[in-house]
């Protein structure tokens, strides 16, 4: 265990299992439990291959960080690479397109949790709901990186196990044994079936595909904690074969449980998938399991931005105040978690105002940033990495996912009100740099 420089310890190593189990807390969360509704109503039962592709794609992303990591362990991680392959504009717009998208993220999924609650209390306004779970959340966090990564070892094996209780209870109800009902099954028999909305309905329902994947960059954060850092590699694909295979599974049985048309984007689909069966219990149960997974993939968000951001203010890409450290026995970055509370706050303003379609809106424009980035990524791991055989193929093919989930946005209305907003964002990023180019080219030191 390392030592702080006041003497005291500081964060423990980590074994590759224990970050599997970090990884799989803060990937798997209302992405999956919510966002997949809407995938599901894009493209139907070709929900499958959309998920597979996203799962290649992402373990792509992971494959090259953990190879970087193994091979120049950085703290900042992707924004650190970033840096180093094109210089400072680079890491200045990895880390602030990050940061967006983790906060559009932690909206999506505050979103999310109101609309579980609502569930149960039908009558609270969503704003109200945002605001607690956010209160949580930062609690949370005043704990520190041990309360953090107890609370997502605890929350990770919850949410694994809602998903093989659903698992379970589906397959219960299509053996009929509880509801004797052989029409119940909806097996796609035709090509029209199986992608009921055709290629496009596909293609737009890429983006929710990969966004059920997002965290994955947290987990590469927190990989620099790994004992043995020639771990990190198999920890993320030990993670991801698992994810991959409860979330096909899963999604499998929801889809052949009822039609395409019973899915909406304001319930999950394997609440829906269970609806009419003569299983009371479940939507209740299962609904708790969806409120933890929702918290903790918010509460990993809320960690990685703060993370972030003293990054970038320790790296000059962000005022140096955000990098002050809080006194005590816990390692706080109290300027950080403020300037992430005041982005939480405005995202309640939203919830309030726009209760209606917000949740597209927002996992529209936070999926999206989150694989501008990852495309990124696998643009400069060429320059950083040494290429050989399978690794080409894995790099463009994934690429070629990430564009056609980003271009796929266009075609659907509500996801293009997201693809405009992420733009915007990039946009205003683009901006500051060209206005800091001339400060950086000034004080070459720092770039």
């Amino acid at each position: 265990m390392k030592k702080s420089k006041e003497g005291g310890q500081d964060e423990s190593y980590l074994k590759w299992w224990h970050l599997s189990l970090l990884g799989t807390g803060c990937i798997i969360g209302t992405g999956f439990f919510l966002a997949s509704s809407l995938a599901i109503s894009l493209t139907g039962p070709a929900v499958i291959i959309a998920f597979l592709l996203a799962s290649f794609g992402t373990y792509s992303v992971y494959h090259f960080l953990a190879r970087l990591m193994t091979d120049d362990p950085q703290k900042g991680s992707f924004h650190t690479y970033a840096r180093k392959a094109y210089g400072r504009w680079a890491g200045f717009s990895s880390g602030w397109v990050y940061w967006g998208s983790e906060m559009l993220i932690m909206g999506s999924q505050m979103t999310a949790l109101s609309i579980f609650s609502k569930f149960w209390f039908p009558d609270i306004p969503l704003w109200i709901f945002a605001a607690g779970y956010s209160v949580l959340g930062i609690l949370v966090v005043l704990t520190g990186s041990k309360g953090f990564d107890r609370i997502e070892n605890i929350f990770g094996v919850v949410k694994i196990a809602a998903i093989l209780m659903f698992i379970i209870v589906a397959g219960v109800a299509l053996t009929g044994t509880l509801n004797k009902n052989p029409d119940s099954v909806n097996l796609p028999e035709t090509f029209s079936q199986f992608f009921p909305n055709g290629f496009t309905g596909f293609w737009s329902a890429l983006i929710y595909a990969f966004y059920a994947f997002g965290g994955i960059e947290i987990m590469s954060m927190m990989s620099i904690r790994l004992k043995d850092k020639k771990d990190a590699s198999k920890s993320g694909r030990i993670m991801l074969l698992l994810i991959t295979s409860i979330y096909i599974i899963s999604l499998g049985l929801a889809v052949l449980l009822v039609s395409v048309d019973a899915f909406d984007a304001n319930e999950s689909p394997f609440v829906t998938a269970l609806d009419k069966h003569d299983f009371p219990f479940f939507p209740h149960v299962f609904n708790g399991a969806l409120i933890i997974a929702g918290f903790s993939t918010m509460v990993a968000s809320l960690f990685a931005v703060t993370s972030m951001l003293v990054t970038l203010a320790k790296d000059g890409d962000a005022p140096a105040f955000f990098g002050k450290e809080g006194k005590g026995k816990i390692d706080l970055h109290l300027p950080a978690l403020g300037l992430t509370v005041i982005g939480m706050i405005f995202s309640i303003i939203f919830s309030l105002l726009l209760p209606e379609k917000i949740f597209e809106y927002i996992t529209t424009a936070a999926g999206l940033m989150l694989i501008y980035n990852w495309f990124f990524i696998l643009l400069y791991s060429k320059r950083l990495l040494e290429m050989k055989g399978f690794d080409h193929i894995k790099r463009f093919g994934s690429m070629a996912f990430v564009l056609l989930a980003v271009s796929g946005t266009l075609l659907e209305k509500t996801s293009r009100i997201g693809f405009f907003v992420s733009l915007a964002f990039v946009v205003v990023i683009g901006l500051v740099i060209i206005k800091m180019r001339k400060r950086w080219q000034q004080r070459p030191q720092d770039s």
